[in-house]
């Protein structure tokens, strides 16, 4: 005797549960998007070299940052951004935390005079006016020769782990544009590194 084919009618439970894993997918579909679009803000890192020199640390670095169009809109109207290089030297112990040799930090502040069409990179004490925002940012993202640690602090033939980070200081800019910057990914701009120095 031939069988009629009978539907297939999913119980309560089985519709809940289909429910629910199409919530779960549309869910990690919006955090896949959410975490494109926060790393999406990067900085290329195309030379980084650490020496020994005369005892010391040096560090020759170059970044390649790449501006979101919110903060080009932002440099345009003349807000200050801030750019942090900070290089720290540790020296590994197995006993405890890794101790802190030295630390190191340049911060340039970078601004435009609507009123003069130029750009000024103020590096400390130090300034320089420059005719377009590629030369600034060209200056506020490279550095040679810059000593890390002097030849007190480095013993030679002991190990160390040098950890260099480089970017956008968000906490330097106007209270009231943190406030509005706290969630957004077009302000997150940075690159770190992690070297080990035998």
């Amino acid at each position: 005797m031939p069988t009629s084919a009978v539907p297939f009618l999913p119980t309560p439970w089985l519709r809940r549960a289909l429910r629910l894993a199409g919530r779960m997918a549309l869910l990690c579909l919006g955090l896949l998007l959410a975490w494109r679009g926060a790393v999406a803000q990067t900085v290329e890192l195309p030379v980084f070299d650490i020496a020994r020199q005369d005892g010391g640390l040096v560090i020759d670095f170059q970044a390649r940052p790449v501006l979101s169009k919110a903060v080009e809109e932002a440099m345009q109207k003349g807000v200050p951004l801030y750019f942090v290089a900070q290089a720290t030297v540790l020296r590994p112990r197995w006993y405890w935390r890794d101790e802190r040799v030295a630390r190191a930090t340049r911060t340039w502040r970078l601004s435009y005079q609507p009123l003069t069409g130029q750009w000024r990179v103020s590096l400390g004490a130090l300034g320089q006016t420059v005719a377009s925002a590629t030369e600034a940012l060209a200056i506020v993202s490279r550095a040679s020769g810059w000593r890390i640690a002097e030849a007190g602090e480095i013993e030679p033939g002991e190990r160390y782990q040098v950890e260099f980070s480089f970017r956008l200081d968000n906490t330097q800019l106007p209270r009231p544009m943190q406030l509005d910057l706290a969630a957004q990914a077009d302000w997150r701009l940075s690159v770190e590194r992690s070297v080990r120095l035998e």
